[in-house]
């Protein structure tokens, strides 16, 4: 994603294992509940509200609400939690595929209620008030467990079977929020509508698995990224064969991103926090060492660029901002980074999507991943004319949902090409 240029310690360290969070038991007095976050603010506004009452996700946060009342133990809160979450993530892929109710006249393939309802429910955990003591690191963690299962972070289920490939696909949040608060993500939406889907190629099928990451500086920085991908990524026989995440980028043209840099350049994030610094890895994941300025695509960028995938154009971006061996200012290089410099912006940029680029590649690199695997920007977002000023306009038009769906339909067709090719 490119931009147009805490709760409670946010999740606290890097919580990597894969295995379902255990509880221990609590030590301190009940903590007061939690002020709404930033993005939760949000929910008040008219245009959340209509898209969750559009679509049926409006009975999400009160039936978690009431859920969580009969809760009784902190062991209880945790398989209660992770149940809820993982129901929401399921009910919006099933949505997107056109699988039961629609719950009303909102476009299937919207991305939007998914993001609403879970910050519905991360309000709700955050004021809830159980009946034995629940400590502000505890209620972090139960937190943790609810975006990860809300998310399909904990859900990536790959065959151990010989006949098909394993492919990720990973997307983001809406962002850009508060210059217009009705903003979709595409690449959240191809995320719902490959998540469980099967691609055939000439080279046999290709079982997808897709997972949605926040636009948060403060998770990246705690692991959310490679502890969700590692488990996929190691050696064994569920192992990937092929990995794509996907952001929005910019207007009118797909990206395959050549190159990745080790660069956050402070532009907020969807909880009006700024980070400038070089990319933290978090310990205790495989990273090469010393930490690279650069990675770079392992995806087929030259036949993604050569097949008829759509009608949007794709390109191989090749640029990258650098500051040179010796240098103090930072240059644009359009044919790629040089040797020794250091990292101010990769083809992706300097935000969360150049960084899950980068994290994606640095973890496929220090664990020995020899598959295709690389970042693609799509097409910016756009509603139809008439209906771009967000203090009138409506939260859906036809030509918005047509540009999605597209979208999709597209991000689908270059997956087919990689999925071939792994």
């Amino acid at each position: 994603m490119r931009p147009i240029r805490p709760r409670l310690a946010l999740l606290g360290a890097a919580l990597l294992a894969a295995a379902p969070l255990a509880l221990a038991a609590p030590t301190t007095a009940a903590a007061e509940t939690a002020a709404p976050t930033v993005e939760e603010q949000r929910l008040e506004a008219a245009a959340p509200q209509e898209i969750l009452r559009r679509s049926g996700f409006d009975d999400v946060a009160p039936d978690f609400a009431r859920a969580l009342a009969d809760v009784r133990s902190p062991a209880e809160a945790g398989r209660v939690i992770a149940r809820e979450g993982g129901h929401l993530w399921k009910r919006a892929v099933d949505r997107v595929q056109g699988r039961g109710p629609a719950g009303g006249d909102l476009s299937r393939d919207d991305d939007r209620p998914l993001y609403w309802a879970r910050l519905g429910m991360t309000r709700a955990l955050g004021q809830w008030q159980p009946g034995f003591p629940l400590t502000d690191a505890r209620r972090a963690a139960l937190l943790d467990t609810l975006e990860r299962t809300s998310r399909g972070q904990d859900s990536i289920d790959l065959s151990a079977g010989t006949n098909i490939k394993r492919i990720v696909v990973t997307g983001f949040d809406p962002f850009q929020l508060d210059a217009d608060v009705r903003r979709s993500n595409p690449s959240g939406a191809a995320a719902l509508a490959l998540d469980g889907t099967t691609i055939r190629t000439d080279s046999g099928p290709a079982r997808v698995e897709t997972a949605v990451f926040p636009v948060r500086w403060a998770d990246f920085a705690d692991g959310t990224v490679e502890r969700t991908l590692l488990p996929a990524f190691r050696s064994g026989p569920r192992r990937v064969d092929a990995f794509m995440t996907v952001s929005q980028g910019r207007v009118g043209r797909f990206d395959v991103e050549r190159t990745n840099g080790a660069w956050r350049g402070g532009y907020p994030d969807n909880a009006n926090v700024s980070r400038t610094e070089t990319v933290p890895i978090p310990a205790g994941v495989p990273t090469p060492h010393p930490q690279p300025q650069w990675t770079t695509t392992t995806l087929p960028h030259e036949k993604i660029v050569a097949a008829n995938t759509g009608p949007v154009p794709v390109h191989d971006h090749t640029e990258v901002t650098e500051i040179p061996a010796g240098g103090t200012t930072p240059v644009v290089r359009p044919d790629g980074p040089t040797p020794g410099s250091t990292a101010r912006a990769g083809g992706g940029g300097d935000y969360l999507s150049n960084e899950i680029a980068y994290r994606a590649t640095l973890l496929r690199d220090a664990v020995g991943l020899k598959a295709p695997g690389g970042h693609l920007h799509t097409p910016v977002l756009q509603f139809g004319p008439g209906n771009t000023d967000p203090a009138t306009g409506q939260v859906t038009d036809p030509d918005f949902v047509h540009n999605r769906e597209a979208i999709t339909a597209q991000v689908r067709s270059i997956l087919t090409v990689v999925a071939a090719t792994a």
